[in-house]
């Protein structure tokens, strides 16, 4: 079984101090991206689960999220069917991306018609909460959806299915861990970007009436400032993207990849030959709203 993992990129990301759980609450908007990983599952004979992959930066042990969705399935269901399972890479990791929650849930999508476990959306996506906050927004086909609570309260956006969007997606060549960002925003109070909470309301508006406009007053991204403090190549990618006619400038999640959003394939096709051009240690992608 041949699965496509996508990427994300988020819209909108509005933080707010930890819980008494220890996390922080969200309100966030994702949009799922054309940028994808492959997964194979394959079953064997045995009980052995072996993951693969191309990148040899991803572990392939229990830390990883698809390990962790095969041990889940297994063990709800008692089931005791071996896999071979291999990841092909092409989202980088670390990105902002939600690349490891893509995986676990395209695994989780895969097991349920494998095993033919016969799980609804809702069902999967509790499951999915148990890996990662980002990972049950996967689980939902939707190209759009408001994420709450750590971000695996799940809202799909349905009247936005035909809404389609271009970027052009860099990631510069830094590690950016998701926990030391958060744990810098809670110190770095003078940095806290206030996010308006209309943001959720307006953005889907602005993308059902195609306004690129009003979606560029909307977006926000509270952790954004942190990172570009932290990491002065996430600012110079953003003032890269603006010098070469990006019209929507953000960065996704933590960071620290950044997307410029523009009009028209022809358009994100040009800026990212553009971006490319002298820049060899930033990785740059083409995507659309899929």
């Amino acid at each position: 079984m041949k699965l496509d993992s996508f990427a994300k990129i988020n819209l909108y990301l509005s933080v707010r101090p930890k819980r008494r759980d220890n996390y922080h609450g969200i309100s966030t908007i994702f949009e799922r991206i054309s940028l994808k990983d492959t997964i194979t599952l394959q079953s064997r004979k045995d009980s052995l689960v072996n993951i693969s992959t191309n990148c040899r930066e991803l572990a392939c042990d229990r830390s990883n999220f698809v390990w962790q969705a095969v041990e889940l399935l297994r063990n709800k269901f008692k089931i005791t069917q071996g896999l071979n399972i291999r990841i092909t890479k092409r989202v980088p990791l670390g990105s902002g991306m939600g690349g490891g929650s893509s995986n676990a849930a395209s695994v989780l999508l895969g097991l349920n018609k494998l095993w033919k476990l016969g799980l609804s959306a809702p069902q999967l996506a509790k499951i999915a909460s148990k890996i990662g906050s980002d990972v049950p927004f996967f689980v939902y086909d939707c190209p759009f959806a408001i994420g709450r609570g750590r971000g695996e309260k799940i809202t799909p956006l349905k009247n936005l299915k035909n809404v389609q969007l271009w970027h052009v997606v860099v990631v510069p060549g830094v590690n950016v861990s998701t926990a030391l960002i958060y744990r810098k925003w809670d110190e770095f109070k003078s940095l806290r970007l206030t996010t308006a909470k209309s943001g959720v309301k307006l953005i889907p508006l602005a993308l059902k009436k195609n306004n690129l406009s009003l979606l560029n007053r909307a977006i926000s991204n509270s952790l954004e400032p942190v990172t570009e403090k932290l990491f002065s190549e996430v600012r110079r990618v953003k003032e890269k993207l603006l010098t070469q006619g990006a019209q929507l400038i953000m960065m996704s999640g933590s960071g620290p990849a950044v997307f410029g959003i523009v009009s028209s394939k022809k358009e994100a096709a040009l800026l990212s030959r553009r971006i490319k051009k002298g820049n060899p240690f930033w990785k740059v992608f083409l995507a659309e709203t899929c």
